[in-house]
This record gives structure tokens, C-alpha cells and sequence, in this order.
């Protein structure tokens, strides 16, 4: 492959446990508290060498995602300074490869400041990818809604970490579609706060809230983009044919969901589908291809801003902090555009949503709302 070739890394790091035998195959068979201490002092490595990733014009890039070896708990809970370093470390590895920026994945873009210290201390340019996922967020939720039915317009959205750098953009830009906006948050005195500062700027009526459950039982249009690291939404939280789209990883939905709820439209957000034939190839075992548990093409949202800034010669700090520049979404989503990147097909709970599935969660919610009538 030409040396000419834009080069990005990508740092991930196992969400569960299941993911951990995914990344390290070594670790299959092996106990729950045996495999999180290997964690703690596991060394950051390349898991995959990603090609064939290619423009409709013929622009390529290749990268490699480098894995840091810590669950989202432990990247939340370890000293702060640790947690840097080990994503530092993670860069370097990048760096080495010939990697000339750098995306954050999942808790290594959410820990401390949200990717700022990071990129102060990074060798090269660093992004945590946020700008399309929202971008690819907002486009999923409002996909489902036209699959249920659902009347935008006079639609109640539910925003749940409002006060985030995810949500709190998301807030703004699904005001302008929807009659009502509920805004979620564990704090309340920063959510009050950031209700205080976006209220009168909002093209619609507008709420907040601690209380989860309740906010979402009275809408229609659910949005998650948290940092938790537990399952949020229940199965009694959810109106008939609600549309809950999920941005954050770990899932904030229950999977009970998926067995108690078939009325309830639950899709994944941030999934893109790249251009070109990309393969990711395991490092380690180099007959081996790694496996990122979605279908073929396809890549999380934040991984592909990693790629699109590569494609296009970007090699700047793009999407960093809280604070999230809503015009950098637009552009994002235009050259992702450019590039070939189109929203990948929908799923929830790691499984394809099918137009057959689409045609029964509908007919579910008409049964059940018949029902309520009755």
C-alpha cells in the first residue's frame, strides 16, 4: 500500500466482557475477576490494521485501531492521570505505525475533559468522533420515526444526558423538528443550569427533569447519549410506538426491551457504512480478521469522523470537549457525504432491523393502542 496514503489510528477498548475475548481470543474461557486483572496490567497494542477503505473518487486511507485494555467502569473510577497516560500510549502506538490523527472511542473520548488534555499531550491531532455521531444520531431517530408513523412535528422528544456534549447538541438540533423537548440529566443543578442558558433560544417548548422514567413516559421520540455504564430504560418506561435511539455504549435500553416491548422501535444511532471494500485485519493474528460485532462495512459513527478527517487531509483537532460546535456537525456530515459514507442500515440489541420487523413493532403498536381503546 502506497506510503502516500493519509493514516489515522483509532483508540477503542473492550465495552463488556464478551468484548474482551473479541479483542484478545487468548482470553476465552478465562474468570471475570482473572480477566479484569489481567486488564489492569495488560499493555495497549494494535488490534487491527484497517484498508480498502476508498472515496467514490478513489481517495484511500488506512489505519489501525490500538486498544486500551480497560472497561468503561475502570476507565471511569482509575486516577485520571492513569487514564491519560494509557490512552497516550495508545497514540504513540498509532504514531509508530505512521498514524497522522488520532479518534477517540467510546470512554477514552468521555473520561476527564472529554479529549482535550489528550490532545495537548498527543503527538498528533486528535478528535473524539462526536460531530457525525450526532450527526448520524439525530438522522437514525428521525429515520424510525417515519417508520412508525410517528408526526414529528407535534412529537414530545426526550433527551437523556442532555448536559453532555452529545446530547446537549442533539437537544438543539432536534428542537427545531419537534413541539416539545424534555431535557434529561443526572445533575440537576448543571441541567437546570444548562435549561437556563438554551430555553429561550429553542424554536419549542422545553422541560427538564431528573427523573428519567417519567420524562420518557410522556414521549414519543427518545434520544440516549450518556456516559452510564448500566442499562437505564425499562420496558414500563416506554409509550406504544415510541422510537428510542441509542447513542451511547454501553446500551442504555434494557434488552428486556427487545422481549417485552415488540411496540417499541429501538435503534442503534452511531453506525455508518464505509465506502469501498474495508477489511480490518487482526495485528496478532494476521490470517485473522477482527471482528467489530456489526455487519460487514460497517463502523461506528466515531471511527468513521477518524477516517473521513484522514480522507480529507484534515489533520487538525476537530471535535473536542463539552461544548460541541453545532456548524463542525453540519460540515462532518457533508464531507462524510463527500467521502461515501452513508448511515448504515438499522439494528438494535446487535440485531439487523428488517422491514418485516419494522412491519410487526408497527402492527404491535396498533394492536396495543386497539387495546387501550377497548
Amino acid at each position: 500500500m502506497s506510503s502516500t496514503l493519509p493514516k489515522f489510528c483509532f483508540v477503542m477498548h473492550p465495552l463488556s466482557l464478551k468484548d474482551i475475548e473479541r479483542y484478545e481470543p487468548g482470553a476465552k474461557g478465562k474468570g471475570e475477576p482473572i480477566m479484569r486483572k489481567i486488564l489492569e496490567w495488560m499493555p495497549e497494542w494494535s488490534v487491527a490494521h484497517v484498508t480498502g477503505v476508498r472515496t467514490p473518487d478513489g481517495r484511500q486511507t488506512e489505519g489501525w485501531f490500538v486498544g486500551t485494555p480497560l472497561l468503561p467502569e475502570q476507565m471511569m473510577s482509575f486516577p485520571r492521570e492513569e487514564v491519560y497516560t494509557r490512552i497516550l500510549r495508545a497514540i504513540d502506538i498509532g504514531v509508530e505505525l505512521g498514524a497522522q490523527i488520532a479518534g477517540l472511542g467510546a470512554f477514552t473520548g468521555v473520561v476527564g475533559d472529554g479529549g482535550v488534555t489528550v490532545a495537548q499531550r498527543s503527538p498528533i491531532p486528535v478528535t473524539t468522533g462526536n460531530s457525525l455521531t450526532i450527526a448520524a444520531g439525530i438522522a437514525s431517530l428521525f429515520r424510525g420515526a417515519q417508520e412508525m408513523g410517528i408526526d414529528v412535528a407535534s412529537a414530545t422528544a426526550v433527551i437523556i444526558g442532555a448536559t453532555g456534549s452529545i446530547g446537549s447538541a442533539c437537544a438543539k438540533l432536534i428542537a427545531p423538528k419537534v413541539r416539545h423537548l424534555i431535557l434529561v440529566a443526572r445533575n440537576e443543578t448543571r441541567l437546570r443550569k444548562f435549561h437556563e442558558e438554551v430555553a429561550s433560544t429553542l424554536p419549542c417548548s422545553s422541560s427538564f427533569t431528573t427523573d428519567l422514567a417519567a420524562a420518557v413516559r410522556g414521549a414519543q421520540l427518545v434520544l440516549t447519549a450518556t456516559s452510564s455504564t448500566k442499562e437505564i430504560v425499562e420496558p414500563a418506561d416506554l409509550q406504544t410506538g415510541t422510537v428510542v435511539c441509542e447513542l451511547s455504549l454501553p446500551h442504555d435500553v434494557s434488552r428486556r426491551v427487545a422481549l417485552e416491548r415488540p411496540d417499541v422501535l429501538v435503534t442503534e444511532g452511531g453506525n455508518m457504512l464505509l465506502p469501498g471494500a474495508p477489511h480490518f485485519a487482526r495485528v496478532r493474528e494476521p490470517k485473522g480478521d477482527f471482528d467489530l460485532n456489526l455487519p460487514p462495512r460497517t463502523a461506528l459513527a466515531c471511527m468513521s469522523e477518524t477516517m473521513v478527517l484522514a480522507l480529507e487531509r484534515r489533520f487538525e483537532c476537530y471535535t473536542l470537549g463539552r461544548g460541541i460546535d453545532l456548524a463542525k456537525v453540519v460540515e462532518m456530515d457533508e464531507m462524510a457525504t463527500r467521502c461515501g459514507f452513508t448511515l448504515a442500515d438499522m439494528r438494535a440489541f446487535d440485531m439487523a432491523i428488517t422491514p418485516e420487523t419494522i412491519a410487526a413493532t408497527r402492527a404491535a403498536a396498533a394492536e396495543r393502542r386497539s387495546q387501550v381503546v377497548a
